[in-house]
């Protein structure tokens, strides 16, 4: 009997994972006294917070996969404009949303995330079923939007939850499982919903992860414990910027202040901006540009969605190993090293847009992405945050990654050839054009912070940007 299509998709993940587990589990291990039963409590923590966060881009990217089956009755242009205005809510709800989340704490503001996607979603998969398409720009565009901002409280929860149950020193790994739980992410969002878009009605795109999230709000509701000492553990000093800051909570524009005067905080921010356009730019258009060109049914297009999560539990895994372990729990080298790739990998594309390669330098260049947003996004963001200040520091490190983000699906929403002229690969140069001063740019950011680590008690003085 021929095995399902989404078995043999999975399998060669699975298998990754198994094999990814054995080689980090006898990885040298930094000692910093936890227990066996800690070890095993901070799992129940954070795997279904991570799952949740995975499924809240299948409530996010889903769009994709309608526009796909929607074909011309949504453009690339409409789809840009859709995605730009959910993006830029995205990005600038990070400015309510990250105090909040320091306010509140990772487990209500996630409860907040999932929940209120689960809504929006619903919404719209109601617009598909009834019909109402007649203004499908502003529709979408409004409850699109509306999802992107309960979509913020998540990016901002799974890493204020984690500040406080991982040290410093072993948050490169926790970078590497960031990386898988937004590959996974990545996975159901474009292999699972194009696979409810061929086989159920297109409303079902929206209705399936609506349902999921309800079942992870409920999930988390039970497990989901904010720091280690409400969990009936004793509460750590994990060695951040918020290490020694035993004073009173400061006000939002305080810490704002103070993080916006951070060098380091501010370099990341950047090269952030940098890797939402480029992340878009790659994981979004490749698919259109495969459809358009007439090579869909090919391996890597076809399987996009597989390889993509492939790639980026690799890129965020590799990236957190080597932070931790070779370069002393440094993010900065390992976001040079993987920009480097990004802009090897840019350059290939002008050459490789009518060749069978295009599609591997794609999901090479997925590797690279994804291990850079793990490493700062997810880890960098702890360190020179803080625990105590750590939503705050998202919500600007995020917020530009969503910003970047909005920039790409508004430029190349103008700049990709649409109609008969997108038939020809040629016709696709102005892709790696507008990618590489973004991959430039990030690069040179990354460099400067190579040698930059938290200092204790001081958020403004976090470090020095040092040459490397």
């Amino acid at each position: 009997m021929t095995s399902p299509t989404w078995l043999k998709e999975l399998l060669p993940i699975a298998g990754l994972l198994v094999v990814i587990s054995i080689v980090v589990a006898r990885l040298p291990r930094v000692e910093l006294g936890h227990s066996p039963q800690f070890r095993r409590r901070r799992f129940l923590n954070w795997f279904p917070v991570g799952m949740t966060y995975a499924f809240l881009y299948m409530g996010r990217y889903n769009l994709n996969a309608c526009k796909n089956a929607l074909g011309d009755a949504m453009t690339k242009e409409q789809f840009g404009t859709i995605f730009t205005v959910g993006t830029v809510v995205y990005g600038c709800a990070f400015v309510i949303n990250g105090p909040l989340t320091d306010r509140w704490g990772g487990r209500v503001t996630m409860l907040i995330a999932s929940v209120g996607a689960l809504v929006m979603n619903t919404l719209m998969g109601l617009v598909i079923h009834l019909g109402l398409t007649h203004d499908l720009v502003l529709t979408f565009s409004l409850l699109y939007a509306g999802n992107m901002y309960f979509q913020s409280f998540g990016a901002v929860s799974i890493v204020k939850v984690n500040a406080a149950w991982f040290h410093v020193r072993e948050r490169g790994t926790f970078g590497g499982i960031f990386g898988v739980l937004i590959s996974l992410g990545i996975y159901f969002a474009y292999d699972w919903s194009r696979r409810i878009a061929e086989n159920l009605p297109l409303a079902w795109v929206f209705f399936i992860p609506a349902i999921i999230l309800g079942l992870c709000a409920i999930w988390d509701y039970l497990a989901l414990r904010d720091t280690p000492g409400q969990a009936g553990f004793t509460d750590f000093d994990t060695a951040d910027a918020s290490s020694g800051d035993t004073g009173p909570r400061l006000g939002v524009v305080a810490v704002a202040s103070r993080m916006f005067r951070s060098p380091v905080i501010l370099v990341i921010a950047g090269v952030e901006f940098c890797s939402g356009y480029l992340r878009n730019a790659i994981m979004q258009q490749y698919p259109f540009f495969a459809k358009d060109t007439g090579i869909a049914n090919d391996f890597v297009a076809k399987n996009w969605g597989m390889l993509l999560c492939v790639a980026g539990i690799l890129g965020g895994v590799v990236a957190g190993a080597i932070s931790d372990h070779v370069f002393g729990s440094r993010r900065g080298p390992v976001a040079t090293i993987l920009y480097g790739g990004m802009v090897v990998g840019t350059v290939a594309v002008f050459g490789g847009l009518s060749t069978p390669y295009l599609g591997w330098i794609m999901v090479f260049m997925s590797l690279c992405i994804i291990g850079v947003h793990g490493m700062l996004s997810g880890t960098a963001s702890m360190d020179f945050g803080g625990k105590k200040n750590v939503g705050v520091a998202v919500g600007i490190i995020d917020g530009l990654v969503y910003l970047g983000t909005a920039l790409q699906a508004f430029v190349l929403g103008k700049a990709l050839p649409t109609g008969p002229a997108a038939k020809d690969p040629h016709n696709w140069s102005a892709w790696p054009m507008v990618m590489l001063p973004a991959a430039i740019v990030g690069l040179v950011l990354a460099s400067r912070v190579w040698n930059a680590r938290p200092a204790p008690k001081a958020v403004a003085t976090a470090t020095a940007i040092a040459e490397p």
